[in-house]
C-alpha cells in the first residue's frame, strides 16, 4: 500500500481472495463471483471498473452479452482496452438470452486456459437467481477462473457473489495538460456486500502510471467519498460560544 497524499491512496489489489481478513485499506479483488450494478443505462464505468480488476496473464479473456446488454452498453472496443493493461485476447460472444449468458460462463470458467469470465446481462430476470449465482461460484472455485457478472438495469436479488458492487460516472479528473479537456475517468463505487469485508463507498479510478508500482495495471486510486460535498479552500469552522 502506498499512501500519495492525505487525501486518498494508491492500493495494491490481491489477485485472489485471502483466506484470511486482508489488511486495512486493502481490497480483494477476484473473489470466485463478483457482481456489478451500473447506476444508470448505456454508461461505460461497470466494465471500465471489472477491466481494472482483471487478473494478468496469457489466457484469453471471455466476454459474453446477451442481447439488450449489446444494445444498451455497446460492445467493448478492444484496441482502447490496453489502457487498463489487459494484452491478453477477448473472446466476445454475443447471445439472444440471459440464460444462455450463464451458461457460456459456466461453460467458460470450467475452462482453465482462461484468465477471466465477464458477463452481461440485462434487467434481472427469473433466470438469474441464487441458484444461478451459485452454480457460477462453485464452479469458479473448482477452476480458480475468476467470474464478473454485470448486470444492468437489476434491482440486485439474491446472490451467492462474493463481492456486489454499486458503481456510477462521477465528473472526471482535471487533464494534466489542457483544461478545457476531460481527464481519467472517475467512479462512485460502493461496496454493499461482500465476505469478510465491511461496506463501504470512495470514490474511485484506475491508476495507469506504471512508474509508481510493479503492479500498476491491479491498482485502484480510492478516495473517501464525501456525502456532505467538498470543502472550499479556507473555510473554517464557525467558532461556538457557550452560554453562561
Amino acid at each position: 500500500m502506498i499512501t500519495d497524499s492525505t487525501y486518498g491512496q494508491v492500493l495494491t489489489l490481491p489477485r485472489r481472495l485471502p483466506s484470511t481478513p486482508p489488511e486495512p485499506g486493502v481490497l480483494a479483488a477476484h473473489a470466485p463471483l463478483t457482481d456489478v450494478f451500473p447506476g444508470a443505462f448505456a454508461t461505460a464505468p461497470a466494465s471500465a471498473f471489472v477491466l481494472s480488476l482483471l487478473p494478468r496473464g496469457k489466457g484469453p479473456v471471455l466476454w459474453v452479452q446477451d442481447f439488450l446488454s449489446r444494445r444498451e452498453n455497446g460492445a467493448p472496443y478492444t484496441p482502447s482496452l490496453r489502457g487498463f493493461g489487459l494484452e491478453q485476447p477477448v473472446l466476445l460472444v454475443t447471445v439472444s438470452h440471459p440464460r444462455d449468458v450463464l451458461w457460456t460462463m459456466e461453460e467458460g470458467a470450467a475452462c482453465a486456459g482462461l484468465s477471466a469470465v465477464i458477463g452481461e446481462v440485462h434487467g434481472g430476470p427469473e433466470v438469474l437467481d441464487f441458484t444461478a449465482t451459485k452454480r457460477l461460484s462453485l464452479r469458479a472455485e473448482a477452476s480458480n477462473v475468476p467470474l464478473y457478472l454485470i448486470r444492468s438495469g437489476d434491482p440486485g436479488g439474491l446472490s451467492a457473489a462474493r463481492m456486489r458492487w454499486r458503481i456510477s460516472s462521477l465528473p472526471s479528473q482535471a487533464h494534466p495538460y489542457d483544461a478545457q479537456a476531460p481527464g481519467a475517468a472517475r467512479w462512485d463505487l460502493e461496496l454493499f456486500r461482500a465476505r469478510g469485508h465491511a461496506p463501504g463507498r470512495w470514490v474511485a479510478a484506475h491508476d495507469s502510471d506504471k512508474g509508481q508500482s510493479p503492479r500498476a495495471a491491479d491498482r485502484l486510486r480510492l478516495v473517501p467519498y464525501a456525502d456532505d460535498g467538498a470543502v472550499a479552500p479556507g473555510d473554517r469552522p464557525i467558532p461556538q460560544r457557550s452560554g453562561g
